[in-house]
């Protein structure tokens, strides 16, 4: 029995493996992404400044180190909570990895960019300067205005509305059965 286990496998019989991890990191990232956009949407209506980094290949240790290390679950209400005006992290970056949020408070480093718009604040030269040093997508919501941006590989998004960003994150993040990755250039094209 053992051998013909051993036969099966070697014919493909992995391919029920990676089905299977493939189908609980889609579920995994589903959940996450559905939760970042409805925390972005709430953080948007009640303009509460959040500034959400997604840890792609680029490792962010250094990043996580500047922060407070949590290792938990992604949900709305813990990102809404960690955002909250009076809470101690309310004004650093979140780093999520792997589906799941790593750390809080974390300083990020300024884009040097001369030509960002006057009108950009902190937290946006915050996610340019991340999404230039990286290759995270970083979500920032205006304290100011409520107005939702998305910055990678150098380039800022501003008013993405929630379908859009859902629709941006899912391309990006979502795995798929022939490990080819999208177009990276697709996502650009959400942004109002």
């Amino acid at each position: 029995e053992i051998r013909r286990a051993l036969e099966q496998m070697g014919r493909g019989g992995f391919s029920f493996f990676s089905n299977r991890f493939v189908s609980q990191q889609f579920s995994m990232w589903h959940k996450a992404i559905v939760d970042i956009c409805e925390s972005g949407e709430y953080m948007s209506q009640e303009r509460t400044g959040a500034l959400i980094v997604i840890e792609r290949n680029t490792g962010l240790n250094e990043i996580v180190g500047t922060g407070t290390e949590i290792d938990s679950e992604i949900s709305s209400e813990i990102l809404e909570t960690i955002f909250y005006i009076g809470s101690p992290f309310h004004d650093g970056a979140v780093i999520i990895r792997d589906g799941r949020v790593r750390a809080a408070g974390c300083l990020l480093p300024l884009s040097s960019n001369f030509e960002i718009s006057r009108d950009m604040g902190t937290r946006h030269r915050a996610a340019l300067g991340m999404s230039e040093n990286s290759d995270a997508i970083v979500i920032v919501v205006s304290e100011e205005t409520g107005i939702v941006s998305v910055a990678q590989n150098g380039v800022i998004i501003r008013k993405v509305d929630n379908k859009s960003l859902f629709r941006m994150l899912s391309i990006e993040l979502m795995p798929s059965e022939n490990e080819e990755k999208p177009n990276r250039k697709k996502w650009r094209l959400f942004g109002k």
